[in-house]
């Protein structure tokens, strides 16, 4: 892992100010996002992602006439979360958003082992695995309840689920939970066998669910789409949900990777551009903030070559492990 706390191209930096006036002269942005999506789009088909295939077999789904039974017309939308984000002019909450949503979702394992000719399956389930397995040495020693906040179409949500179901004994229930009823939908439609308790369209921020009501509360590649204060107001609202001695359990990009701190310009500049809360994240203290909150930090590791994975503990109980790095 790099010594550096984050990369040059994020915070106050030259290299980062100088990103940052790219993307802000419209122009070359059009061009960059409108190229940078066909190249995702081709470099994913080219690695087996039928990414045009399936958005096609969602147009043609029904989805849009469930649009309605996945959404709560009493939720306000945060200012941050009605911005252009990941090159969609409404963000998430679109059709394009949340039908080519699983198709980036399995790119995104392709590209954290570059080098190892792996199938998109394959990278994927060690995607997945490598946050699991963190949780098997972290986690409650016993899961009845889940919340996966952020669950956009249910690829994470659906992975923990069978996770657990394969590792425990006692039955257990899974919440999927996201903003965006478009992305909900399409997680109801993936969810063919009803694995996933329930879908809930509601802010992160603020659940409307009881207290203490999880053993574990996962984001899983959320909080770099965040404003540090939306993500703090997260954590808060799931210590409430969380039983004494439960975990939230956090993956995202690892500011200190060499990989991530050693992108092409191209490729640093297109994920600034898309991403517009990557100043903030990328230097953000995520530990000190879940602390601030009434967290134990357990741990924090580095589990793939792209992503961290941090662990919080709700106080109630003896932690069984030490940070190695506190």
């Amino acid at each position: 892992m790099s010594d550096k706390i984050k990369p040059d191209w994020a915070g106050e930096d030259w290299l980062s100010r100088f990103v940052n006036l790219l993307i802000q002269t419209k122009p070359i942005y059009a061009v960059m996002k409108r190229q940078a999506r066909q190249v995702l789009i081709k470099t994913a088909e080219k690695n087996g992602i039928p990414w045009r295939q399936t958005y096609q077999a969602l147009e043609t789904s029904g989805a849009k006439e469930r649009l309605a039974e996945m959404t709560d017309e009493r939720i306000v939308y945060p200012d941050y979360y009605t911005m252009p984000f990941h090159a969609y002019s409404e963000g998430n909450l679109c059709w394009s958003a949340a039908f080519e949503a699983e198709s980036a979702t399995y790119s995104m394992g392709l590209r954290v082992w570059p080098q190892e000719n792996l199938t998109w399956e394959a990278a994927q389930d060690r995607l997945r695995s490598s946050f699991h397995q963190v949780l098997a040495e972290y986690g409650p020693q016993q899961v009845r309840d889940i919340l996966d906040i952020g669950c956009s179409v249910g690829v994470s949500t659906l992975a923990l689920q069978r996770y657990y179901e394969k590792t425990q004994a006692t039955q257990m229930r899974t919440v999927g939970l996201d903003l965006s009823p478009y992305m909900l939908t399409v997680a109801k439609i993936r969810d063919v066998k009803g694995e996933i308790a329930e879908w809930i369209h509601a802010k992160g921020e603020d659940t409307g669910l009881p207290d203490t009501a999880f053993d574990l509360v996962t984001l899983q590649f959320v909080i770099h789409e965040l404003p540090n204060q939306a993500t703090r107001d997260i954590f808060q609202e799931a210590l409430r949900l969380l039983r004494p001695g439960g975990v939230l359990a956090i993956v995202d990009n690892n500011p200190k990777s060499p990989v991530i701190q050693n992108l092409p310009p191209v490729l640093f500049t297109l994920m600034k551009s898309t991403e517009p809360w990557s100043d903030q994240y990328y230097t953000f203290n995520v530990e000190a903030a879940l602390q601030e909150i009434g967290f134990e930090h357990l741990i924090t590791v580095a589990s793939d070559p792209r992503h961290r994975t941090i662990i919080g503990k709700k106080s109630g109980e003896k932690s069984q492990k030490v940070d190695p790095e506190s």
